[in-house]
């Protein structure tokens, strides 16, 4: 089964913006198609408004509710139309594990979006895409990424394991969540999750040594919900150090001293930021191979999606 990604049209290069234009992302069309299978959406274009069309904006009220409006006559409102359209479409979008959406769109940004109030003013860019706004709240566990932030090589990376963790939940559970499931899940996880949060590492094994306090279903949807939320957060460099070394001490007792002491000046050097984490990963990879550990090599801190992305390198 292909992993399925919802992706702005025009994100894929097709011709739908309101200018007749496209915002191609060089990384969607050629790094990260071959692995995935898009579902491509323009809202605008789904609601009816032609290509090329009259530009829209997001505009507030006194009441502060928010509207889909065009930009030369705000009299023109299309939030029904569009809210209406998202609540259609939504429901056919729960086997998604991840959205590429347009930055700055009024439908589709994910952050940052203009705002103007009822006399044309701008209020500052505070707003979120109306289509994106109800993604989001209907699935708080699906990873967005708008393609502007995927230039980020940080940003990039942490979008993609965030795509191939809810992935890989979404595998463990598809034949019906189950406690047993979510702690061969969680073992395979921990020391990714400590990487990125070593807060949500702690919260995360609390809520699974718990499971069985409480209901499946809102137990499931908490543990992703909270895992994402987690892997969120951009790993450092000192809290992948300390994964490291958690990982080195699987094998304290297979490594010789020299080998030992090599692992850990290369861990101490990436902490220092004189190599890049391939380093170490590489260095521990290779130990694995010759001392095979089975619970070591199953962790996907080590390979948290496929290498072709070269992501870390």
């Amino acid at each position: 089964m292909t992993i399925k990604i919802g992706i702005s049209a025009c994100v894929l290069g097709e011709p739908v913006r309101f200018d007749g234009g496209h915002k191609a992302s060089t990384f969607c069309l050629q790094q990260l198609k071959p692995l995935v299978q898009y579902v491509a959406v323009c809202p605008e274009q789904a609601i009816g408004l032609g290509v090329p069309r009259p530009a829209i904006r997001l505009q507030r009220d006194a009441e502060h509710k928010i509207k889909l409006v065009q930009s030369r006559d705000p009299a023109i409102d299309h939030t029904s139309a569009m809210l209406a359209y998202t609540e259609h479409l939504l429901p056919q979008l729960a086997t998604l594990s991840g959205y590429v959406v347009c930055a700055k769109s009024p439908s589709c940004g994910m952050e940052r979006v203009r705002m103007y109030d009822d006399a044309g003013q701008q209020l500052g860019k505070i707003g979120v895409g109306i289509y994106t706004r109800q993604l989001m709240q209907r699935y708080p566990w699906l990873p967005v990424e708008e393609d502007g932030r995927l230039l980020d090589p940080a940003l990039r990376e942490n979008f993609i394991t965030r795509i191939y963790a809810c992935y890989d939940y979404q595998q463990q559970m598809k034949e019906g969540f189950s406690v047993a499931r979510l702690v061969a899940f969680h073992s395979r996880y921990k020391f990714l999750v400590m990487a990125h949060s070593p807060v949500a590492y702690r919260e995360l094994g609390r809520l699974v040594a718990g499971a069985k306090l409480f209901d499946a279903a809102e137990l499931s949807l908490r543990y992703l919900t909270d895992l994402m939320q987690a892997l969120k957060n951009i790993a450092s460099r000192k809290q992948h150090a300390n994964v490291l070394q958690h990982l080195q001490g699987f094998l304290k007792k297979s490594l010789n001293q020299p080998e030992k002491q090599e692992l850990a000046d290369v861990i101490h050097r990436y902490r220092q930021g004189f190599l890049p984490l391939m380093s170490p990963l590489t260095l521990l990879t290779h130990h694995l191979r010759q001392y095979p550990n089975q619970y070591l090599a199953a962790q996907r801190y080590l390979e948290p999606y496929p290498e072709q992305l070269g992501l870390r390198a």
